[in-house]
């Protein structure tokens, strides 16, 4: 049995010799073809107007800054202190910054303030600089859009909402109201009854989080009721890169919030465009096809975008009989729209859509970690989001490079590729280790040995 015990640290060691994670190979591929592409000049470049000249102490590179935002992404880190610590922890994630060991690592608090000094901009062009580099790769068509929507829960709590007339907590309030119904020294059960029994208690024209006036009340994924965003993406559905994220209110429908996504992806696609070397992997038709779920329908979205001209493929959701004697100007772009949803193409385009649409999701938010955002106020959020969703879109060129899109997930195929490697010499593993416990060969033996291995066995 092994004990611990305290060693003698060594004077010198190699860097070479230091031990390194599983995920260093991912890393490293991912450095490598950064530096290719020259992504460092680049981001250097687009935030020299927010660095001064000569005057305090050498600041956070803006390289380091977005590859730490990246490594959010890479490990499932959804807090910028739980990036900052994991960092300090890690050989490997050193050397992707360009950390030597004895150098200090960043401190959460200056993510946190390079983060607020670079304007959002800049954070959009990285991701527009990102699907260039896509496109470069053949990882880009831009014919058929998909757009779809989730909730991202708040950096803060519904009992903190107030009145947004009278600046009231929700228990003042509730207080106050029961006093007027004639209790006058209601019991924290008596509010609990008589909140119940009350109608549209959580809307959001009434209330609002003084910490984070841009939350807002609504329903999670899990049925839950909390304080929320809304992210929504416009993705590619031949490739399933991500055109284009926008954050908004949790509150706002999805026929308003339909334009703002399409236009950002549109305006990412033409900085795509610009580059001839991307032009000529994509297609000829550029944002030709639009497909969504049912709530995106209405007859006004239509109209805009067969005026964009841009096809739609959008359920329609159960309305009856229409009547088009009010809105004749619907009544062509919706017949349109429903003849194309239901031919074989608009079936197979929006199985597309579920499938790739939620698989954004799935990795930037629940695999990714930002489901639950550590920020408040949208520009803070948009900007962690933007680089966190071009992570995604690098996790893209990576699958291609390496057969998997995360360090993870190339651990695990590792890992996998030794356990398929040393299966057929299981059996005869077992049977050594059982001579070597027991010093003699078992009896039935479990494993036929062919005489010649025999004395080797058991020697």
């Amino acid at each position: 049995m092994g004990r611990r015990t305290q060693k003698q640290r060594g004077l010198w060691i190699e860097t070479l010799a230091l031990a390194r994670g599983p995920g260093h190979p991912f890393y490293e591929a991912l450095n490598g073809w950064l530096g290719k592409h020259g992504f460092d000049a680049f981001v250097e470049e687009q935030c020299r107007p927010f660095y001064a000249k000569g005057v305090g102490r050498p600041s956070l590179p803006p390289a380091v800054y977005f590859r730490l935002l990246l490594i959010g992404y890479f490990e499932g880190i959804d807090s910028e202190r739980g990036i900052a610590w994991r960092l300090a922890d890690s050989m490997t994630l050193r050397e992707f910054l360009g950390y030597e060991v004895s150098e200090r690592t960043p401190d959460h608090s200056t993510i946190s303030r390079n983060r607020r000094l670079i304007a959002s901009e800049v954070h959009q062009e990285v991701f527009a600089w990102i699907l260039t580099l896509l496109g470069k790769e053949g990882l880009l068509r831009g014919k058929s859009l998909g757009v779809d929507a989730t909730t991202l829960e708040a950096n803060a709590a519904l009992r903190s909402i107030v009145r947004r007339d009278s600046g009231e907590g929700y228990r003042e309030f509730l207080t106050r109201l029961a006093q007027e119904s004639g209790i006058e020294t209601p019991t924290r059960q008596q509010l609990a009854r008589f909140d119940r029994q009350r109608r549209g208690k959580g809307s959001n024209e009434d209330w609002t989080n003084p910490y984070d006036p841009d939350a807002r009340i609504a329903k999670m994924k899990d049925g839950r009721t909390h304080l929320a965003h809304k992210a929504e993406h416009a993705v590619d559905l031949d490739t399933g890169a991500v055109l284009g994220v926008t954050l908004q209110p949790a509150d706002r429908g999805d026929t308003t919030s339909l334009e703002h996504t399409v236009d950002e992806a549109f305006d990412n696609l033409a900085v795509v465009v610009g580059e001839k070397a991307a032009q000529c992997q994509m297609s000829e038709t550029v944002m030709a096809e639009l497909v969504a779920d049912r709530g995106y329908h209405s007859g006004a979205v239509l109209i805009a975008q067969q005026d964009k001209g841009i096809r739609t493929y959008i359920p329609e959701p159960r309305r009856g009989r229409r009547r088009w004697k009010d809105r004749p100007a619907e009544q062509a772009p919706t017949y349109a729209n429903r003849r194309r949803v239901r031919g074989a193409r608009g079936r197979r385009l929006n199985r597309l859509r579920s499938e790739r649409v939620e698989r954004t999701f799935a990795h930037a938010y629940d695999t990714g970690g930002m489901r639950r955002t550590h920020l408040r106020g949208h520009d803070n959020i948009l900007k962690r989001l933007l680089v966190h969703v071009g992570g995604f879109n690098l996790g893209l060129v990576m699958r291609r490079r390496l057969g998997r899109g995360t360090p993870r997930g190339l651990a695990a195929a590792a890992a996998a590729a030794r356990r398929a490697l040393w299966a057929p010499l299981a059996p005869l593993l077992r049977f050594l280790r059982a001579t070597r416990t027991h010093d003699c060969i078992p009896s039935p033996c479990p494993l036929p040995v062919a005489p010649a291995l025999a004395p080797a066995l058991v020697a």
